[in-house]
């Protein structure tokens, strides 16, 4: 149940997605974070406005907001025109908000579900993404950020420590302040039995100031994709390491959809360094149903108690885990619906329900 409309003001372009199906879902499979009491709040959908010609030399200004069950997104990005073979740069405004459930949420039902931990992360950036011409099979894109990220509780007031007494930000302050290099790579090849997708991304932390952060953040995904007769095959592996100062909204948290399903979000672990491996078998079982099984595994490698304040220990989580299930996905259209059912290494069932460009 939702909505989407284009209105075209002079060269200004504005879509409108409102979607009232998610809140009503996850109401039914999730438990509720916070009680929010506002009818705005049954809303989840997103505004963006398009100008492709700002200042009559096709410049192009896009501003997006994106609002979920307990979190949002506001961005600004101004693209002066370059011919398509030269770097194509951008200028960004970025301001986030979202709970920090996977660091700081508590485990719950034998790590199935993740309660909140009354922090969340409010994140503004300011800064230039620099995107290379595609060149082969590989891209690259580079971009320097100034970041100032403050800790709030689930009433809005900032904070400096979680529930235990344990600082949330490396500073010790409501909030931390540095300037990111960010470098992201990736590779993609495909035929009409498989493909192949490496990405790497990069980020280093410039201690301009002797407060701000100094860090180096490494991340990759290697995804394998083979068609077996009218099956598909899909394997991916994952992981990363951070150096340096670090808070403790920056670890690596493990677990949940798109990482280890059977598990709440976060509810393996968060370490300094992870390791995630996915992989899912999907096969047709008519036109617009698929049917698939999924097998995926995760580790913090030992790492969990080098986050400040060893909040995965505090909490209880293992460190490591396996979940295992089967699943349907549902494709038209309108959009696409997934239902997986997942069972982890505490032999407690975990359903997920994902709704994504339905009208």
């Amino acid at each position: 149940m939702g909505a989407q409309k284009s209105i075209h003001a002079g060269k200004a372009k504005i879509d409108v997605n409102v979607d009232f199906t998610h809140k009503l879902c996850a109401s039914l499979m999730l438990p509720s974070l916070r009680n929010t009491g506002s009818p705005l709040s049954l809303i989840i959908g997103s505004l963006c406005i398009k100008h492709p010609n700002l200042f009559g030399g096709s410049e192009k200004l896009d501003v997006s907001w994106d609002k979920g069950l307990y979190d949002s997104n506001v961005s600004i990005t101004y693209r002066r025109p370059r011919p398509e073979w030269l770097c194509q740069k951008c200028f960004v405004i970025q301001h986030s908000f979202s709970p920090e459930i996977g660091v700081h949420g508590t485990p719950i039902d034998n790590f199935s579900r993740s309660g909140s931990g009354d922090v969340n992360l409010s994140r503004l950036s300011v800064g230039l993404d620099r995107n290379e011409p595609a060149s082969s099979d590989w891209s690259s894109s580079t971009s320097i950020k100034f970041e100032h990220v403050q800790l709030v509780n689930d009433d809005g007031r900032s904070i400096t420590r979680d529930i235990d007494g344990f600082p949330v930000t490396c500073s010790g302050n409501p909030h931390d302040s540095m300037l990111v290099l960010k470098q992201e790579s990736q590779y993609a090849k495909a035929n009409d039995h498989s493909f192949s997708r490496f990405s790497m991304q990069i980020e280093q932390g410039i201690p301009i100031l002797s407060k701000w952060l100094i860090f180096n953040k490494f991340k990759f995904t290697a995804t394998k994709g083979v068609k077996l007769g009218p099956a598909f095959l899909l394997a991916s592996l994952t992981g990363g390491s951070i150096v340096g100062d670090m808070a403790p909204y920056q670890a690596f948290a493990i677990g949940g959809l798109g990482s280890v399903r059977g598990y709440g979000e976060g509810a393996v672990g968060s370490g300094r360094s992870c390791l995630v491996g996915n992989s899912e078998l999907k096969f047709p079982l008519s036109k617009m149903l698929e049917g698939a099984f999924f097998l995926d595994c995760g580790t913090d490698l030992g790492s969990g108690r080098l986050v400040p304040g060893n909040p995965a220990m505090r909490q209880g989580k293992p460190g490591s885990g396996v979940g295992l299930g089967y699943g349907l996905r549902f494709k038209s259209p309108a959009g696409h619906v997934q239902v997986d059912c997942a069972i982890n290494s505490f032999q407690q069932k975990t359903v997920y329900f994902g709704i994504s460009n339905l009208i």
